[in-house]
């Protein structure tokens, strides 16, 4: 892709009317000072509506008459982030691209010191990722901890505690993660999956300048999930082995069996014992099964080749 602008801005938006003119002010501001800096001298928004359904897209059309660096694309429905991040960035054309949100939790005072890692010190990602979760709820941070260490331990990418979608990218960088075809996307492990050099860059959680999350806990269990899926066949593995186990375990339990009846001559007792097995062993099989549904089910997806989103409207 040909560059025409120095640096993308690329924002996913969903139901952020009141979020955005705070950052739209701020963002200008930061982009202003920096090409006095000489560092820029030209940049691009590209805000991408995911189905809200508030004044979002009335914002952005007012927004962009009043700035031509302002682009948009609006979906015809809620796709989810990774589809927005994927058209935003299908829609750059910066010899670098930043992802951020809307909500200013993802601060653009940031964007130059991660420019400079990437355009001066020989980096193709310059990434962001939170040193605390002061804010959240504790039950949220305790499975966000776990979700992080389970990824490093049956992937094999290295995905960083804390880390953001929040990152500069070079435009080599954003074509490696244009060029992966796959239905099922998740973002935080397509980054280090691609490689390259990343410099990491900590800052203390911000709270949203405006309005609530979008995330539910259940929203990230099952998005935590598709991350395991998409990077990893050990759950397949794991379903294997326990089944391995059982049948061990039935095995070691009928040999038991023949010796208490035919050698101890102890009489036959504990059906409700027995009941918890049957039960036990038909759980475990359940989610084996409900294991290998999901990997089915992302096979399904994938080989209806879909589009990843469908736009509504676009400047």
């Amino acid at each position: 892709m040909q560059c025409i602008v120095d640096i993308s801005l690329v924002i996913p938006c969903f139901n952020e009317q009141d979020t955005l003119p705070v950052f739209y002010k701020e963002s200008s501001l930061m982009l202003t000072d920096f090409m006095k800096s000489g560092n820029i001298s030209t940049w691009e928004y590209i805000f991408v509506d995911d189905g809200s359904t508030d004044n979002t897209l009335q914002v952005l059309q007012s927004l962009s008459e009043q700035d031509k660096h302002i682009h948009y694309i609006a979906f015809s429905r809620n796709f989810g982030k990774e589809s927005a991040l994927l058209a935003g960035l299908r829609k750059s054309c910066g010899k670098f691209a930043v992802i951020l949100d809307a909500d200013l939790q993802d601060p653009p005072s940031l964007i130059p010191n991660l420019f400079e890692a990437v355009s001066k010190h020989g980096f193709d990602c310059a990434g962001t990722r939170r040193v605390n979760r002061i804010g959240e709820p504790l039950i949220r941070s305790f499975f966000a901890r776990c979700f992080y260490s389970i990824m490093s331990k049956i992937t094999d990418i290295e995905v960083v505690d804390g880390a953001r979608d929040f990152r500069l990218m070079s435009r080599r960088y954003v074509d490696a993660i244009l060029s992966l075809p796959e239905r099922n996307r998740f973002s935080k492990g397509i980054f280090p999956w691609i490689g390259f050099n990343t410099k990491w860059f900590e800052y203390k959680n911000i709270k949203r300048v405006a309005g609530t999350t979008k995330w539910s806990f259940w929203k990230l269990f099952f998005y935590s999930l598709d991350g395991i899926i998409a990077f990893s066949t050990k759950p397949l593995a794991i379903a294997s082995l326990l089944g391995m186990l059982l049948c061990l375990g039935a095995f070691v339990g009928t040999i038991a069996v023949v010796i208490r009846k035919f050698v101890m001559q102890l009489p036959d007792t504990g059906w409700s014992s027995l009941l918890c097995i049957i039960l036990f062993v038909g759980g475990i099989q359940l989610f084996a099964t409900g294991i290998l549904g999901q990997y089915l089910a992302k096979t399904y997806m994938e080989i209806k080749q879909r589009p990843h989103y469908v736009v509504k409207e676009e400047k």
